[in-house]
């Protein structure tokens, strides 16, 4: 999946105004009725709901993958019915703490020893690094692969070397 795509949900759940566990057991309802691959887009402005939805998805085949805010503040997850295939990465570089435009740079310098189509995964705490990884790619000629969010506030880049 390119990160690119915009994600269509296949159904909508707004839980706002409802305390956790209510988003959590709501979107896990609704999950059992999907096939694989659709995509739930769970709305919730519980702040308790980031922590479970993480803890939760530790333990099933669903993954998030996109989250944000909508226009009235509430956050937002994208969550995909099924495992995910993994994607084989042929270097690993968890920059954790490291502040942009740290990431990008390092990622840089071992790309240039890397094959062509080669896979690194890049792992990064800094926020500004999903705009920043995301257009580094699109000048770059190297393909911004699939972005995950792994925990609260950390990403997994893959980023393919063009």
């Amino acid at each position: 999946m390119s990160a690119t795509v915009a994600l269509k949900p296949a159904v909508t759940l707004n839980m706002t105004g409802l305390t956790c566990p209510h988003p959590l057991l709501g979107a896990r309802k609704v999950l059992e009725e999907l096939k694989t691959g659709d995509v739930l887009l769970l709305v919730s402005d519980c702040p308790g709901t980031r922590d479970d939805l993480f803890s939760w998805l530790k333990h099933t085949d669903n993954e998030l993958v996109e989250t944000g805010e909508d226009a009235s503040g509430n956050a937002e997850y994208y969550i995909r019915k099924g495992k995910r295939m993994p994607i084989s990465a042929h270097v690993t570089l968890d920059l954790r703490g490291l502040v942009c435009p740290g990431p990008v740079i390092e990622a840089k310098k071992i790309l240039v020893a890397m094959q062509a189509g080669e896979v690194m995964k890049l792992v990064s705490s800094c926020q500004a690094a999903r705009d920043e990884v995301k257009t580094w790619c699109g000048v770059s000629g190297n393909t911004l692969v699939e972005t995950l969010e792994v925990d609260p506030g950390v990403w997994e880049f893959y980023i393919r070397k063009g």
